[in-house]
């Protein structure tokens, strides 16, 4: 018997992560605009201001009153200028208008704007077609009025919405504090890329797959030294990170081999949350948390690093920055057709075709070892097959874990 849950299924594991992560929510930080993009806003922003903040004109052209136009053309004296910058103070009287370019501000008494392209002008007359009541004009508050909730804590914050928050005015905002990571490959059989190999060496991939998906995701992560097949200089390590680090990453070493210390310095000088999630691959994904760190072992094998990375991994650093946006999950048709005969749900790395009809279709490669890199490599997907033995044919659809789209 073990004092923590062993075996969960997927969704079980995912909600004990969750949890664990909402009870140890990163801290907030204010930082400058350009700092904050692809942070996780942390506090709500209500608009300061309307957007527009006054009415304006949409279009390059002239400013006129809409009630002095009568018929198919209106003969208008032009009396002065607006350009986009501080208002003139014009006002229009009777038959008048006045020449603007785009977001001035509108003169008092106007209500419309004629496009530059659309008048003949003959001296200080604006000859100007008829046009609609309004038509070309930007009223203040009809993207956003004064007040408005904006922008919600939890979300993540795009070029989009931060550049709404430098129209508002707002030169900083308030969002979560990044994790700090540190990532562990472990094994006495991994030698460094560039290195000669004896017999029964291999080179470490997983240090350079795991570094970049973390990369990818907006981290800065930490490489530690490799840990050896040694209790004592595991649990050294691993302490002395726990320390330091708000997130550690370890791969390999996490199942129930001779070799695979690290669940029992876990258990010993941690808290074991979950270990073994019914998965294919990465069964043996093992979450705890060390000191201020929450730990996650990866299973060895390269392919079992990304899934369980792009699933528990991303949805871990997400819980513990109070991302309130799901990760995209795309949905695609399956090109040919798979068996599945184990329980497990599974993730099998694939392809996404987009054909001729705008239907997006996602073609499983067939390669099945987790060891197998060069699959990996030659895709840029997770297709997701649900628990249970079922057979999918031609067509069905699939879930899809991109590689790297938010």
């Amino acid at each position: 018997m073990t004092d923590f849950p062993t075996g969960l299924l997927f969704d079980e594991a995912m909600t004990i992560l969750a949890q664990v992560a909402a009870e140890h929510r990163l801290n907030a930080e204010t930082l400058s605009l350009p700092r904050c993009h692809g942070r996780v806003l942390a506090q709500d922003v209500d608009a300061p201001l309307s957007l527009p903040p006054f009415d304006n004109s949409a279009m390059d052209g002239f400013a006129l009153r809409h009630a002095d136009l009568d018929g198919e053309h209106t003969a208008l004296s032009l009396i002065g200028e607006q350009f986009a910058g501080l208002a003139a103070g014009l006002s229009l009287g009777a038959g008048q208008c006045v020449r603007i370019t785009t977001g001035a501000p509108m003169p008092a008494g106007a209500d419309t704007v004629a496009i530059k392209e659309n008048v003949r002008i003959e001296g200080d007359r604006v000859i100007v077609p008829a046009l609609a009541r309004g038509q070309n004009v930007r009223y203040a508050g009809e993207d956003v009025g004064e007040g408005e909730r904006v922008l919600r804590a939890g979300q993540v914050l795009t070029p989009a919405r931060v550049s709404l928050a430098a129209s508002m005015g707002l030169a900083s905002l308030s969002v979560r504090r990044r994790p700090t990571v540190a990532v562990f490959t472990s094994g006495d059989e991994l030698v460094e890329p560039g290195m000669p190999l004896a017999p029964g060496q291999i080179y470490d991939s997983n240090r350079d797959l795991l570094m970049g998906l973390l990369r990818a995701d907006g981290l800065e992560p930490t490489a530690w030294p490799r840990l050896p097949d040694d209790a004592k200089q595991v649990e050294i390590a691993l302490r002395d990170a726990a320390c330091a680090f708000d997130l550690v990453f370890t791969c390999g070493a996490v199942s129930a081999g001779e070799k695979d210390h690290i669940p029992s310095v876990l258990r010993e000088f941690g808290r074991i949350h979950f270990w073994k999630v019914k998965m294919r691959p990465g069964m043996p994904l093992l979450f705890a948390s060390m000191d201020q760190a929450r730990m996650l072992g990866l299973p060895g094998n390269p392919v079992s690093v990304m899934a369980t990375y792009l699933s528990f991994g991303r949805a871990l650093i997400d819980g513990l920055q109070g991302r309130a946006e799901p990760r995209t999950v795309l949905r695609a048709r399956l090109v040919g057709s798979i068996e599945k005969t184990h329980p497990r749900r599974e993730f099998i790395r694939a392809r996404l075709l987009s054909d001729d009809d705008g239907v997006l279709r996602v073609d499983p490669n067939p390669a099945t070892g987790s060891h197998r890199l060069r699959a990996a490599a030659d895709s840029d997907a997770l297709m997701v097959v649900p628990e249970g033995p079922q057979r999918l044919g031609e067509g069905a659809v699939m879930d899809v874990l991109p590689y790297s789209l938010g």
